[in-house]
């Protein structure tokens, strides 16, 4: 008895570190879900008309994600200091959620590179074309493609140097450029989606181990 009692008590203990582990990785989520959509390389299109929702897209899955991972940590916390079945059952069931929505933002960003990559060069394309049709139209559209992505023009940057980043040197085919950029972005935001789900089987597996000891314990006393 003394043994399983212990035993309860080291898996309890290995739930309570998984917990914490799993609220600052939450924490770390909404971070960089938040500086990747506001404060990275995509930032300036949030002002725009027309942005890339499927770039977005994954990063508010991602960010939701992680808002609930913090939540669920202190949950999982509370179910294993209380040592209740119906709080831990709850708490896989929310896991089970995360681990799918992660596993959803990883396989998007992986499967859906090229779609994304497709449509933000399609804005690029009639940014481009709005602006030799009327030289102020598309001028501020322009000029934040050439700024965020340091690149300028198509296969010359002769026809639109005046919407070119001054501290530019050289010339850079944008089409090429948004396809390197969101690539290594979405490549980012798939390994961290899977890593999470990955984080979560393990919180899942201590879960079901704790609570099904609970009971044992229960039925011996």
């Amino acid at each position: 008895m003394g043994r399983f009692r212990g035993g309860l008590r080291c898996i309890k203990y290995l739930l309570l570190g998984f917990n914490l582990l799993f609220w600052l990785a939450g924490s770390a989520v909404i971070g960089f879900g938040l500086w990747f959509r506001f404060g990275g390389t995509m930032k300036d299109f949030s002002s725009e008309d027309k942005s890339p929702e499927y770039f977005y897209m994954g990063l508010y899955v991602l960010v939701g994600a992680g808002a609930l991972m913090m939540a669920v940590g202190f949950f999982g916390c509370c179910g294993a200091m209380r040592e209740s079945q119906c709080v831990l059952g709850s708490f896989f069931t929310c896991l089970l959620v995360i681990f799918a929505a992660e596993v959803t933002t990883g396989v998007f960003a992986f499967i859906g590179k090229g779609v994304a990559i497709r449509h933000v060069q399609t804005m690029y394309e009639e940014a481009y074309n709005d602006y030799l049709k009327d030289r102020e139209k598309g001028n501020g559209t322009l000029i934040t493609f050439h700024s965020t992505f340091q690149c300028c023009g198509k296969e010359s940057s002769e026809q639109v140097q005046p919407t070119c980043p001054k501290e530019l040197l050289g010339h850079k085919n944008c089409i090429d450029e948004i396809e390197a950029i969101i690539s290594i972005k979405l490549q980012l935001i798939g390994i961290v989606g899977i890593g999470i789900a990955g984080l979560t089987i393990f919180g899942m597996i201590f879960s079901m181990v704790l609570c099904c000891a609970i009971r044992n314990s229960r039925d011996v006393i």
